[in-house]
């Protein structure tokens, strides 16, 4: 199916959500968020559509004009994600029942989905190190990978409260025997021994991390990563050949259910 009727669509949205002004949106209401996640939840729907093939896609994604509202959208996208980890993640640290708040996450169940692909695409167990670049303020993978496989995982979150943040979720749910959470970049790894490492989908700058990744990895550690393919794409930019020179796609899942992520084992090739 074409993409063409979706072109209006996108457009509308974006101009809506840029009468709020991305700059200003610290300082919203409730009710100006929830309509902004309004929109934002519209705007899934159409990523969503799988009638629309890859190549039809790229219409969209190549197109300047359009290219312009998605970065617009992608920003709020951006935004309004972070900002419920973190709600959640407060909300987690004063509650009564830590867990069923932590299931009460926005995405949680898009978790789950994501959690099936890349459990394929590694071997986990309780004596693997499992590293994660760009861990956020609810380390909800690290959670998850803990729980279901029992290995020893560790986050790394470049902002020192974040991390902070972070640390408290974990420890209200009690699970710092088995959680880390060190602040630094990537280059904090060369500093861990570790079996898997994983990259964010939000981690920035794509270049440097993933560079700096080529220099402290082996060949023969498997590198996970997220992306965003199809009109997935259009939520959040996709990760390109030329970020991920030097390494070799050796396995790539496409997303399960309501889950926007494309899981991607990457080896690093000399």
């Amino acid at each position: 199916m074409s993409c063409w009727k979706y072109w209006p669509k996108i457009e509308e949205i974006a101009q809506k959500l840029e009468n709020y002004g991305i700059d200003e949106i610290d300082d919203l209401d409730a009710v100006d968020l929830d309509e902004i996640t309004s929109l934002l939840d519209e705007i899934e729907v159409i990523a969503h559509d799988d009638t629309i093939d890859f190549d039809s896609a790229k219409h969209i994604l190549d197109d300047e004009k359009m290219n312009e509202a998605l970065k617009l959208i992608r920003k709020f996208y951006l935004y309004i994600g972070a900002r419920l980890e973190t709600e959640n993640a407060r909300e987690i640290i004063d509650s009564d029942d830590p867990k069923a708040t932590l299931d009460t996450f926005h995405f949680y169940e898009r978790y789950h989905g994501l959690l099936t692909n890349e459990s394929k695409l590694a071997h986990w167990h309780e004596d693997k190190t499992f590293v994660f670049v760009g861990s956020g303020p609810l380390p909800l993978t690290l959670i998850l990978f803990r729980e279901k496989f029992g290995c020893k995982c560790i986050g790394i979150e470049i902002q020192e409260d974040v991390a902070e943040l972070s640390r408290e979720v974990i420890r209200k749910l009690g699970l710092d025997d088995g959680i880390e959470i060190i602040v630094g970049d990537e280059t904090s790894l060369k500093d861990i021994d570790f079996d898997i490492l994983m990259v964010a989908a939000f981690a920035e700058p794509k270049e440097r991390v993933f560079s700096n990744v080529w220099e402290i990895v082996d060949e023969k550690t498997p590198v996970l990563v997220r992306t965003y393919s199809g009109m997935r794409a259009i939520l959040y930019a996709p990760l390109t050949d030329t970020i991920l020179r030097g390494f070799h796609k050796e396995v790539m899942l496409l997303p399960i259910g309501n889950s926007n992520n494309t899981s991607v084992l990457l080896r690093k090739v000399i």
